[in-house]
């Protein structure tokens, strides 16, 4: 346990954060799944979802919640799958 005093409070800071972002992680991992049945059924609602996925997966980054960069390959993913499905 920390004994300087701003220590304590950067903790306490750090915890309040990892709660408020566990909530949009776990929104994020349910949509995405939601996207990848809706890509490996071939749904017409596939672009809408993937669509509704991107725009959570962006709010994450630009609040710092997930890396610009993890953000990008999870969109890119997404899209490429997308892609693939609607192809065949």
């Amino acid at each position: 346990m920390a004994n300087i005093k701003s220590q304590k409070k950067r903790n306490l800071q750090n915890e309040r954060a990892h709660e408020r972002n566990k909530g949009t992680r776990s929104q994020l991992k349910t949509e995405a799944k939601k996207a990848r049945a809706a890509i490996a059924t071939g749904d017409e609602s596939m672009t809408e979802q993937v669509r509704a996925t991107n725009r959570l997966v962006d709010k994450a980054a630009s609040t710092g919640v997930l890396n610009k960069k993890t953000a990008a390959r999870r969109k890119s993913r997404l899209a490429k799958s997308a892609a693939k499905s609607a192809a065949s």
